[in-house]
């Protein structure tokens, strides 16, 4: 006997993200959630350096040199390719065998780009949307075109 197709639902944003699936009834529900070491420091937390100083050209007042790189920004690069990551290991593992990721634009690309061959195989659609802050059970409004027993019969975690 054939088993059901199981779809992931990946709710990410650059400091969270939340693995949802549909179980028996299609009601969505969150299997597990990630949320990154940095998310609630401070840039200064983050980056251990002092700015550099430079002298202005026409005086001899010195001023703080800025980041060229915002860490903040870098962290968030970083946790969307870790999801990223832990999502191609499940593909190898054939955890899932649809995926929908739902994340802001910058996220959104950051996962699409740190997914393998096999994890992008598996990849139904994309929502460029910030829903990590809805609850499950609001969840089926937005992701209704996917989720729907007619596209995905009986979705169970293993």
């Amino acid at each position: 006997m054939r088993r059901p197709l199981t779809l992931w639902i990946v709710i990410a944003d650059g400091e969270h993200a939340r693995f949802v699936y549909p179980d028996r009834d299609n009601v969505l529900r969150t299997m597990h959630a990630v949320d990154a070491a940095f998310a609630h420091r401070r840039a200064s937390d983050i980056v251990t350096d002092r700015r550099g100083r430079s002298f202005e050209g026409a005086s001899p007042a010195r001023h703080g040199v800025s980041d060229r790189h915002d860490p903040h920004f870098l962290e968030k690069q970083r946790f969307a390719l870790l999801i990223a990551e832990q999502l191609n290991e499940a593909s190898d593992r054939d955890d899932f065998d649809k995926l929908l990721l739902v994340a802001p634009p910058d996220t959104l690309h950051e996962l699409r780009q740190g997914l393998d061959a096999t994890a992008a195989e598996k990849l139904v659609g994309s929502l460029e949307k910030d829903l990590c802050k809805t609850p499950d059970h609001e969840l089926w409004p937005h992701l209704r075109q996917w989720v729907s027993p007619e596209r995905h019969p009986v979705a169970w975690p293993r």
